[in-house]
């Protein structure tokens, strides 16, 4: 390898350093109804926990986290509302990891949140995950992962 080369790789790998210095995903956002409604949701599904409560004179910014990470779902309820939101077409979804897929599946099932049917992904015969959806109180879906070797 010449010496050109060599620069432009160290160059590449500093840039690469940088940026991950640089850029730190910390929530995302979503729209709800009914504050203690989804509050209620996440804290009986996922074990989330308000961490802060702010509340402004025409919304209220909610932010629920879990005691395995740094990244927050924050709910934004703008009060007065009482349309349900459209997600639209362009919604994905949040996803969730955890350590026993079938145990979870049953005790969302048990409370009554209509998880829906599990399902093992595959990609040309290889597997990519086994998972399941559920719907927040508002639409929103929840994908609920198995840990595994692509979700750690």
């Amino acid at each position: 390898m010449g010496r050109a080369t060599r620069g432009v790789l160290a160059a590449l790998v500093r840039a690469n350093r940088e940026l991950r210095n640089m850029t730190k995903l910390v929530h995302s956002m979503i729209r709800v109804l009914d504050e203690a409604r989804s509050v209620d949701f996440y804290v009986q599904a996922f074990g989330l926990r308000i961490a802060e409560r702010i509340p402004f004179a025409d919304f209220t910014l909610v932010y629920l986290h879990a005691e395995a990470g740094g990244f927050e779902l924050e709910l934004t309820i703008n009060h007065g509302r009482t349309a349900p939101y459209n997600i639209g077409d362009g919604y994905g979804h949040l996803a969730v990891v955890v350590d026993d897929l079938d145990a979870e599946h049953a005790r969302l099932t048990k409370l009554g949140l209509a998880p829906r049917k599990l399902v093992d992904f595959a990609n040309a015969g290889v597997p990519v995950a086994r998972f399941f959806f559920i719907a927040d109180p508002d639409g929103y879906q929840i994908e609920v992962i198995q840990q595994g070797a692509r979700f750690g």
